[in-house]
């Protein structure tokens, strides 16, 4: 019998108007249009006419150093996806959601919300927040430790899911004759008494038709990979080599395996910032002008906020003064291990390390030939680096329109990638089973998600 070949996952990761942090200022994008929906309506109409599996929204919770010399997120991610929602019929919704300031029982409420606006095509991006900015704006004078982060996300996703599940898939009737809603007995408390909440349930909202919504993770730290590997279907990283996102894929699946799950339950997606051009130096050219408008004193409080070492008074051409260990950074860890590797192995300098993470705070910048960007997606999913991409064009909408109209097509004749939707569902695009409630009777198991 013969099977499909495997299929690439693509996950358009927007922001503002384009990741590169100068994009604002090049005339291929009009900043203003961080103000408008209409923008991001139009950004997901474009990933949907490419086919692509879903967008995406990272999220933050304070304005931070950002203000003077960049674009700003601002729009809060489940609100704007439903807006996106309405316009599109296909392309999945991720958004970002903290478990540091947030409590289980009304974020469970707005996923599920999301869930049922958009037919069952919401994921959840789960951070921990690091930010000593983001804690002050909370009532904490510093942010909480990197663990304790984790075990609060940990409980947390567990009432979160719990309350998904309090539903089971037939409580709702609707029997007009005999004036019954649903079957109380299909419908659950909770009664979740925890370390860090207490929550008693049921969610006043009913399963969606995929179930749940789909769960990601983005940290890459050793917290974040052991996090990964209990609870994400999905894990947005940062890899810069083959090499490296080989090791990283061999390491995150193994863990799934022994956390008892299937590894295929597990899409990894490492991030590339693609600039596509006619030839390679008509691409890298085009990249040399959006780092020709970093601003360096937006990129040193960056970089600053990244290492834990305050460099906005470094020489722009010396090397990285000595930066502390990792056991002392409670930010993003795998952000910070990137970083200073990234330094290290091509001794770079302080401008050439912010001209190389202009592009994409760390993510792999390729500047190709639409073919060339094809050629190199190809090579890391057939060389098990990857289950697919985060792309993350570095201007929009143009970016993302070069890449879907451009890139997609190649890979689509090679057969890496759908030519049509197979299903409605978020679930359904990555290939993950559909869950039923944990509080159906044991005999009922998982299906596949349409």
């Amino acid at each position: 019998m013969s099977h499909s070949p495997k299929q690439l996952n693509l996950n358009a990761f927007l922001m503002g108007v384009g990741h590169h942090e100068a994009a604002w200022r090049h005339p291929r994008t009009e900043a203003h249009r961080v103000l408008d929906v209409k923008h991001f309506q139009e950004l997901a109409q474009i990933a949907e006419r490419g086919k692509l599996d879903s967008v995406f929204f990272a999220d933050g919770l304070a304005v931070g150093p950002r203000v003077e010399h960049n674009t700003q997120a601002i729009f809060e991610p489940i609100t704007l996806l439903t807006a996106m929602a309405v316009v599109t019929e296909h392309v999945g919704l991720i958004a970002t959601a903290s478990t540091g300031y947030n409590e289980p029982y009304n974020l469970a409420r707005k996923f599920a919300s999301l869930d049922h606006i958009s037919g069952g095509r919401a994921g959840w991006n789960i951070v921990t927040s690091g930010g000593e900015d983001e804690a002050r704006n909370f009532g904490y004078d510093e942010t909480p430790d990197h663990a304790g982060r984790y075990d609060r996300a940990a409980e947390f996703v567990d009432v979160a899911v719990a309350l998904w599940d309090s539903w089971e898939d037939d409580a709702i009737e609707l029997d007009s004759a005999t004036g019954r809603f649903a079957d109380p007995s299909k419908v659950h408390a909770v009664e979740h008494q925890g370390e860090r909440f207490r929550v008693r349930g049921p969610l006043n909202s009913p399963r969606s038709v995929q179930g749940r919504p789909v769960l990601v993770q983005a940290g890459s730290s050793e917290s974040g990979k052991d996090f990964a590997a209990e609870y994400a279907e999905a894990v947005f990283t940062a890899q810069r080599t083959l090499t490296e996102g080989q090791e990283f894929y061999r390491d995150l699946k193994a863990r799934v395996i022994k956390a008892g799950r299937d590894p295929q339950s597990l899409k990894i997606l490492p991030g590339i910032v693609p600039f596509i051009a006619a030839t390679e130096d008509e691409a890298k050219a085009l990249e040399q002008e959006f780092t020709d408008l970093i601003s360096p004193a937006y990129s040193l409080r960056q970089l600053s906020r990244m290492v834990g070492v305050e460099l906005t008074e470094h020489s722009l051409d010396a090397p990285l003064p000595p930066l502390p260990p990792i056991d002392e950074i409670q930010g993003n860890k795998s952000r910070y291990q990137l970083v200073k590797d990234l330094a290290e192995k091509e001794e770079l300098t302080v401008r050439q390390l912010i001209a190389k993470l202009g592009g994409g705070r760390g993510h792999r910048t390729f500047a190709g030939t639409p073919a060339q960007i094809a050629d190199e997606i190809q090579l890391w999913f057939v060389s098990d680096a990857a289950d697919g991409f985060n792309v993350m064009p570095p201007y929009l909408p143009g970016g993302l329109e070069d890449f879907t109209a451009l890139v997609v097509p190649i890979l689509q004749e090679r057969g890496l990638f759908r030519t049509d939707y197979t299903a409605t569902t978020l679930r359904g695009h990555y290939g993950l089973d559909r869950p039923v409630s944990s509080y159906a009777p044991a005999s009922r198991s998982a299906v596949a998600t349409a």
